[in-house]
């Protein structure tokens, strides 16, 4: 977690095992997160910094002289191996080279795999007990999926500026206390197709045009869309809330549709 706090960085969070039918136990963070972030009886998470900083951060700071240089926090002898079957060279930090990748597209590449829903369902029974393994990257696909796990990346730490584009819609006036438990009788089915739901707060307000696909959703075992509210249960929404709880949605749904994309290029 000191390599959060020394400079700017970014991880991937996910477990060694996860007894769950319905695997969905990494994310991303630029952030310290809480241990038991995922729903698991199979122990805390784990999270693995994309850079690693001196012990001496501070010291070093304190000299103005000094830059502080960070290490990327991979194995050098798979980088090498990885260099030779995209032949390309690796780079420890970004630039616009297309002759190189850097530590933030293989970040991308693995998050963009373990976002497979045929990956998750072909190593399903594996993922219970041990860490999720990544395929070596290919040529033929490995910047079109550094690209597509580049876009849930910005959209699950709600960089994107498409989480702004909201679907949903809140359009009662009230107190904005969640008095509801949030549970299925909350979430009301509003088209006649059945794709789209609304999800009652209290007696009068609600956010509206929720699509199923969005409420149902899980990332680290938990449905975001309804654990939010209800870990939110007697407390008043302010403004950024009401704004926040849109942009989830937005996320959610945006994620299923990258998700397919995926599965297209594997």
């Amino acid at each position: 977690m000191n390599h959060f706090l020394s400079g700017e960085n970014i991880g991937l969070i996910f477990p060694r095992q996860a007894a769950t039918t319905n695997w969905s136990h990494v994310e991303i963070t630029n952030s310290l997160v809480d241990n038991r972030v995922h729903y698991s009886n199979k122990g805390i998470c784990l999270v693995s910094p994309l850079y690693l900083y001196p012990k001496e951060i501070n010291q070093l700071k304190s000299d103005a002289t000094l830059k502080v240089t960070r290490t990327p926090n991979l194995n050098q002898e798979i980088i090498q191996q990885i260099e030779t079957k995209l032949s390309l060279s690796f780079t420890p930090e970004k630039q616009q080279d297309s002759s190189t990748f850097a530590p933030i597209d293989l970040l991308d590449y693995i998050y963009a795999i373990l976002h497979s829903p045929n990956y998750r369902d072909t190593y399903k029974e594996f993922l219970k007990i041990d860490f999720p393994r990544v395929p070596y990257p290919e040529k033929n696909n490995f910047w079109q999926l550094v690209k597509l796990g580049a876009e849930l990346r910005q959209i699950h730490l709600l960089e994107s500026p498409k989480v702004e584009d909201y679907i949903t819609s809140y359009p009662e006036d009230g107190d904005n206390i969640v008095s509801r438990k949030i549970n299925k009788k909350d979430f009301e089915l509003n088209s006649d197709n059945n794709t789209l739901g609304r999800i009652w707060i209290n007696e009068q307000q609600y956010f509206d045009n929720i699509p199923v696909i969005a409420w149902e959703f899980y990332i680290g075992g938990y449905q975001p869309a309804q654990k939010w509210l209800k870990d939110r249960r007697d407390r008043e929404l302010n403004y950024d809330d009401i704004l926040h709880y849109q942009k989830i949605i937005v996320a959610l749904s945006e994620t299923h549709k990258i998700m397919k994309k995926i599965d297209e290029l594997l």
